[in-house]
């Protein structure tokens, strides 16, 4: 891969995480997880990052505002959300 073509790749994911770099740490690392692991519930993402589910929510919140990540609901349990990254 030639230099100016490794930047350009820099420098699009750099770009990518633009909306999420102001971000707390805790929105960070869940966002890093949706990135990993695709598609999560609330409780999902809690034992993957093993974080309090009140940090859980108000990274989701914080992500959602930010436009970094959607949710819909489950299939399997209409009271569960499916959180997914769109960045």
């Amino acid at each position: 891969m030639s230099t100016s073509k490794a930047v350009t790749k820099q420098s699009t994911e750099a770009d990518r995480w633009a909306p999420v770099r102001d971000l707390p740490p805790s929105a960070k690392l869940v966002a890093k997880v949706l990135d990993y692991e695709d598609s999560l519930t609330q409780k999902g993402i809690a034992e993957e990052t093993l974080l309090p589910a009140r940090t859980v929510r108000y990274a989701l919140t914080r992500l959602e505002e930010e436009g970094a990540v959607t949710s819909r609901f489950s299939f399997a349990d209409a009271r569960k959300r499916i959180y997914r990254l769109t960045i």
